[in-house]
């Protein structure tokens, strides 16, 4: 009986063993990674409501809702979650990479690397960069600051963010930040389906005809709104 129980105390704990096998760290990374992919895309959703010419009625509702929701407010807890440990798996990941093979053999100079593969944690970093500015700008002044009011008694987050991008600086480093997530998806997208299983010759292309598109558009689309508002706030 105290074999059985020193064994069962020292079995190990199963995310610990996940995070020891190359496998289960790059079925983190792609499961972590499909669900920000899904966060973004809800997320964009509801931030294009900027665009509508309504003053910021439509977005401040939308705000609104997400702010005093109790299951957003749990999915929200999760994201910040998934962010975090997407970023500690990518340089648990990066690190042993590095560490696999410390003699460069010839051959592998030759290999075919996407470039955005090879600088996967440059761009990773610098998305991370612009989700801090985000929070700081947005979301912190949302939770912690002295927000204005509409005249229906809402926060007026529209208000807030249409005074930040009046300022061509903070549009210009959230265009750049977004060229860099395009790329990061570009290969992270793909990457994320391949190491699930879905890699196969007759749906792989469209795989990266989808990644491709998204990498393209959402980053776009996101962009847009801080360059529209600054233009509109120049009239």
């Amino acid at each position: 009986m105290a074999t059985t129980m020193t064994k069962t105390g020292n079995k190990p704990n199963w995310f610990m063993q996940t995070l020891g096998s190359t496998l289960g760290r790059k079925l983190l990374m792609a499961l972590t990674g499909l669900f920000l992919i899904l966060f973004l895309t809800i997320h964009l959703i509801g931030n294009l409501q900027l665009l509508m010419s309504d003053n910021g009625k439509t977005f401040n509702e939308y705000a609104e809702f997400m702010a005093h929701n109790k299951f957003i407010q749990v999915v929200s807890i999760g994201n910040f979650f998934f962010i975090l440990l997407h970023i500690f798996v990518s340089i648990l990941l990066t690190f042993y990479n590095q560490n696999a093979r410390p003699i460069q053999y010839a051959y592998k100079s030759k290999t075919k690397i996407a470039p955005a593969a090879r600088q996967m944690m440059v761009l990773g970093t610098l998305v991370l960069i612009f989700i801090v500015v985000h929070l700081v700008n947005f979301w912190g002044k949302a939770k912690f600051g002295e927000m204005p009011k509409t005249p229906e008694g809402l926060h007026d987050l529209y208000a807030v963010t249409k005074a930040a991008f009046e300022s061509p600086a903070l549009v210009g480093l959230y265009v750049f930040c977004m060229i860099a997530l395009a790329f990061h998806l570009s290969h992270g997208f793909q990457s994320a389906f391949q190491t699930i299983g879905l890699n196969h010759q007759k749906y792989t292309p469209f795989i990266k005809f989808l990644g491709t598109v998204y990498a393209i558009g959402v980053p776009f689309l996101y962009a847009l709104i801080p360059v529209l508002m600054y233009v509109w706030s120049l009239k």
